[in-house]
């Protein structure tokens, strides 16, 4: 049952979606503060199962690393400001697509890599070494490409991502240290769970703005459709043109194109309240990548068994 909600995390989160859409007060109950407390479970969740190996993984491949997040933080940041000047968004939008593309990897990445067959500890690393630096690199992206619009407060912007992203990885970490049994129980069963709360999220941010996502339409879903089609195309060129090995090329791929939306909604509930619809993209975001990422997973890994079978 575990590994069934897994891998129709997609389905599930689309399932959600629709459902708070067509009905909010399914889910429009459940107040907008619920949000961080859920994202700090799924990266308490994320700590319980990572490794020093890991994190050896960071120092032992400097190069995959840096290359996977130098193309993180430069592609999709870039992306989403092209996207916001070329369909001309309105400056509430254009602030939820820019959060979206300064955030790092999301979770889901790495059980999308792990289904895809693509390099599985790579994946891990680039999105332990991305949330690493997302309290200072996030801040400060926006910043420097929304700053002309509102006025950004990077330091509690930085604050926030500690809160809700680094002390629960770290409290994580801690219980594997310290409860190895507890968390070996709880390791199989993370990558559900994990599924539920996300689609839990998205159904919070989609009831709450449901009148605002039917108003902003198909050019919202347009622009994060885009975003996140182009990133994953240009991470695995990216590594194609550095001649990665194809395992790593993909997850390079999926690791630029799938962001933790989650927290770019929660940045924008937090640090933009007075701009509602910059809460829409990460929402939108959050339904799309976890479909297109499902997607892409049997498409990497059909071509990956075409290749063994030669």
């Amino acid at each position: 049952m575990f590994n069934f909600i897994a891998r129709w995390m997609g389905a599930l989160v689309l399932l959600v979606a629709t459902l708070a859409l067509t009905l909010p007060a399914t889910f429009a109950w459940i107040d907008t503060w619920t949000i961080n407390p859920l994202l700090g479970v799924i990266m308490f969740g994320m700590g319980l199962t990572l490794s020093p190996h890991d994190f050896k993984v960071v120092l032992s491949r400097p190069r995959d690393i840096l290359i996977g997040c130098l193309t993180q933080f430069t592609v999709m940041p870039l992306l989403a400001l092209g996207l916001t000047w070329a369909f001309s968004l309105p400056q509430e939008l254009a602030i939820g697509v820019i959060l979206v593309g300064c955030c790092p990897g999301g979770t889901a990445s790495n059980v999308i890599t792990y289904l895809a067959k693509g390099d599985l500890a790579l994946s891990v690393g680039m999105t332990a070494a991305s949330t690493l630096l997302a309290p200072l690199l996030t801040p400060l992206l926006v910043w420097a490409m929304a700053g002309t619009m509102v006025h950004v407060d990077t330091l509690g912007m930085l604050l926030s991502i500690v809160y809700v992203v680094i002390a629960p990885i770290v409290c994580g970490l801690l219980c594997q240290r310290f409860l190895p049994l507890m968390t070996r129980r709880l390791t199989p069963v993370l990558p559900a769970f994990s599924s539920l709360v996300i689609a839990l999220v998205v159904g919070i941010i989609v009831a709450h703005n449901a009148d605002r996502l039917l108003t902003a339409g198909l050019l919202v879903v347009a622009v994060v459709v885009l975003h996140n089609l182009l990133g994953l195309t240009i991470g695995f060129t990216v590594g194609r043109l550095l001649r990665l090995q194809k395992p790593k090329c993909v997850a390079l791929s999926i690791e630029v194109g799938m962001q933790n939306s989650g927290l770019a909604s929660s940045l924008a509930v937090l640090h933009f309240a007075a701009y509602p619809l910059a809460t829409i993209p990460g929402a939108v975001f959050s339904v799309w990548h976890n479909i297109s990422g499902a997607l892409v997973a049997r498409l990497y890994s059909s071509l990956s068994l075409r290749r063994h079978n030669r």
